[in-house]
């Protein structure tokens, strides 16, 4: 539920809350911009094999991307849940992450940042700047960090936005900006943006982000479908207008206007 430029204002319009942005310094040791650091061996839920085999869920269910694949390895998402749910961190489930919000499956995650990948603009330039609507706990916006150069990610709710700063901060990936704000909004100020990536579901399309998407960008977010029920949409911005297409079914958090 997808890129960025250093050094403007974190400044949103007048008419929504001035954002507050958390920008970690460092790098993680071996890792160049939006690279890949090496793992540590480590034991229990530190350890590779656990997510190697998480990894390997991820391609027999599907995924093929080799990046994607990679992002997923390399972030341990036990420490992005709450330590009585860490058992069930690399379980193919959303978790409960405080303030009636979830952490996403790794397999909508991973379905999810492949098929921005998979714009044709992103295949033949790589993936810049993104945007993602709704940090949560951060867990996305660290594997969007690992394979796009650059990801302004953005939250409503202060709590969340928070603790997305502290579990991101001993990663150190300096190519993540988090930011206080109004999704709905978008952040006109990073934009245009080569993909945008929602982890709520709203019933329309915010003009906004069509607005900020560069043309030759991608899309993905969950949407109202048909009886009410979610379905993943894809909208690739042409310069002949949007093209929409619709997926699977989904079930995302509802997408809110305003911070809290």
């Amino acid at each position: 539920m997808s890129q960025r430029r250093p050094g403007f204002p974190a400044r949103l319009p007048s008419a929504v809350p001035q954002p507050s942005i958390a920008r970690p310094a460092l790098k993680l040791a071996g890792m160049q911009g939006s690279g890949v650091a090496a793992a540590p061996v480590g034991v229990g839920l530190d350890s590779v094999a656990v997510r190697a085999r998480m990894v390997r869920r991820l391609s027999e269910s599907g995924i093929t991307n080799p990046p994607v694949l990679s992002a997923m390895g390399m972030i341990e998402r036990h420490r992005f849940v709450d330590s009585a749910l860490v058992n069930q961190a690399y379980e193919d489930t959303s978790l409960p992450i405080g303030l009636g919000q979830t952490i996403s499956k790794p397999s909508i995650v991973a379905r999810m940042a492949e098929l921005l990948l998979g714009a044709p603009a992103v295949k033949t330039q790589g993936l810049g700047r993104v945007l993602e609507i709704g940090t949560g706990c951060g867990y996305q916006a660290a594997v969007l960090g690992r394979i796009a150069k650059e990801v302004y990610t953005i939250e409503r709710l202060r709590a969340l936005h928070e603790k997305a700063r502290e579990n991101l901060r001993p990663l150190r990936i300096s190519n993540v900006h988090l930011i206080l704000g109004d999704g709905m909004l978008g952040y006109p100020k990073g934009a245009p943006y080569a993909a945008i990536i929602s982890a709520a579901g709203g019933e329309n399309l915010p003009q906004q982000w069509c607005d900020q998407l560069a043309v030759g960008g991608r899309l993905v977010a969950p949407m109202a479908g048909p009886g009410g029920k979610q379905i993943l949409l894809v909208v690739d911005k042409t310069t002949a207008g949007l093209k929409q297409t619709i997926l699977e079914a989904v079930n995302f958090v509802p997408l809110k206007s305003g911070v809290a």
